[in-house]
């Protein structure tokens, strides 16, 4: 029997805020355990949350930029549950009345094909603290409780049960992933939490209408496992059933080094959770006016940005999708036009040499030591036959270590192409002269040595002779 896997993901998304969803505590990460922290995030009797707005502006952009309606009136609920980490003995989230609703992303499956998955609801809500084991909670064999992430926003981000594949998931939480980076709302840090998801499997036989029961795969922190995870889980289930066996309903563990999912607890329902407004939080009401604000203050999407490339500038789509990988990546890009450089030659180098060094070094292009506008008066010289393309990236390379310009490297170092026929006559003679056979084998019908003969001139040139005027003037001297 042939199996259909069904996925849904739910996404959890750290804000960019500078403090807490509920009191003014730093979200700064990395801090001593316990340092930020105060009444309102550590649950004690009493105290009483606010309401961060920003957290509430960056819900707003985040549901406009995936195509969910906005919720006019919301309403914060408790979910209770109790665990070490969790200092109140519920975490306030929303339940009935999320903020965004029934929204949608179009992912690229195959080729141009486009396949839509729907958004059922994005929602805000709490973070809960952290426990630390082992060496570093203090004890070799004890266990502590870190409260500095307890009451870090987040935004859950809730798709329905539309993906069919492993390669689907990870496409679509690519996509969610460079939207929520692009607006600028999250850092998108999968290492330390900022973005990470459950995915919710299940299988069912192909033609079939029934879901198959579902097992949730807790907190996968890299697109890479997001897919080691499904599909692990996906065979689990279907070598479970096959053998005669009933899948249950469960919370799973990703094991990266194992590559396997183990079992963590029984799956809860709603209703376990025993979710009911929150009495301290008054209903959240979000105006016509401020979701058209909202709006009018997004930014150029990274798809619209695309299509604007492809369209004003005449980029294949492929080199488009590259340089909207990222907000900064498109911008440095633009700024690389606008210094009156070839938007194909820009976009080659940011996708070449550009990309390949910051590789190298491990650097961000936010961090990149070569300008747009030095990119582009490097471009300049290679088109008015200042330098060659080759001898381009040597000036490149120096322009990355020293940060000068391009026009300065080439004066200091004499790096100025040689197009003087006069000059090049004289090294092609010699060139020749000392390669009678090859001249004759060339003259004989063999075109394939003159590639020989160019190779030898750039080699005694070193490098600085113009390719073109080589080209002109070895096949009018071959010719004989």
């Amino acid at each position: 029997m042939k199996y259909q896997p069904v996925i849904g993901l739910e996404v959890h998304v750290q804000l960019l805020t500078d403090t807490k969803i509920f009191c003014g505590c730093s979200t700064t990460f990395g801090a001593n355990p316990n340092s930020q922290t105060c009444p309102v995030c550590l649950g004690m009797p009493g105290a009483l949350p606010v309401l961060n707005k920003k957290v509430v502006e960056f819900a707003i952009k985040a549901g406009l930029s995936t195509n969910c309606s906005i919720t006019p009136r919301s309403i914060f609920a408790r979910k209770n549950y109790f665990y070490p980490d969790l200092p109140k003995g519920y975490q306030i989230s929303q339940f009935e009345d999320p903020i965004c609703q029934h929204g949608w992303l179009d992912i690229k499956i195959t080729g141009d094909e486009l396949k839509r998955i729907g958004i059922t609801r994005i929602h805000m809500e709490e973070d809960a603290g952290k426990l630390v084991h082992g060496e570093l909670s203090g004890s070799s064999d004890g266990s502590g409780v870190d409260l500095n992430r307890a009451c870090t926003p987040l935004l859950e981000v809730v798709s329905e049960p539309d993906l069919r594949s492993s390669d689907e998931a990870v496409t679509y939480l690519k996509q969610l992933h460079q939207i929520v980076t692009w607006l600028g709302i999250c850092d998108g840090n999968m290492e330390e939490g900022s973005f990470r998801c459950d995915a919710n499997v299940s299988v069912m036989p192909v033609g079939s209408d029934t879901l198959g029961t579902r097992a949730e795969i807790k907190n996968v922190n890299s697109f890479k496992f997001v897919k080691q995870a499904i599909e692990y889980e996906i065979q689990r289930q279907i070598d479970l059933i096959e053998d005669g066996g009933t899948v249950v309903q469960e919370t799973r563990l990703f094991d990266p080094n194992s590559g396997k999912t183990r079992s963590m607890r029984s799956k809860e329902e709603d209703h376990d959770y025993r979710y009911f407004p929150d009495p301290d939080l008054v209903p959240l009401v979000i105006s016509d006016d401020w979701v058209a604000r909202s709006r009018s203050e997004l930014p150029e999407l990274p798809e619209q940005r695309q299509q604007r490339f492809m369209n004003e500038l005449g980029l294949p789509a492929y080199d488009a999708e590259v340089l909207t990988a990222s907000r900064a990546l498109a911008d440095y890009f633009e700024a690389g036009v606008a210094a009156g450089s070839n938007a194909k030659a820009v976009g080659n180098w940011i996708m070449g040499e550009i990309t390949r060094s910051l590789n190298d070094s491990g650097t961000s292009i936010e961090e990149c030591p070569v300008t747009p506008a030095q990119l582009a008066e490097l471009l300049k010289l290679i088109d008015s036959g200042v330098i060659s393309g080759k001898i381009a990236k040597t000036v490149f390379d120096e322009m990355w270590k020293s940060g000068k310009a391009p026009q300065i490297i080439v004066e200091e170092q004499g790096l100025v192409q040689v197009s003087d026929s006069g000059a090049l006559e004289t090294i092609i003679n010699e060139i020749m002269t000392a390669n009678a056979g090859q001249v004759e084998e060339y003259r004989g019908g063999k075109e394939k040595v003159f590639g020989f003969f160019v190779g030898q001139v750039m080699k005694a040139s070193k490098g600085k002779a113009n390719p073109s005027v080589v080209n002109e003037l070895l096949l009018d001297k071959l010719k004989g």
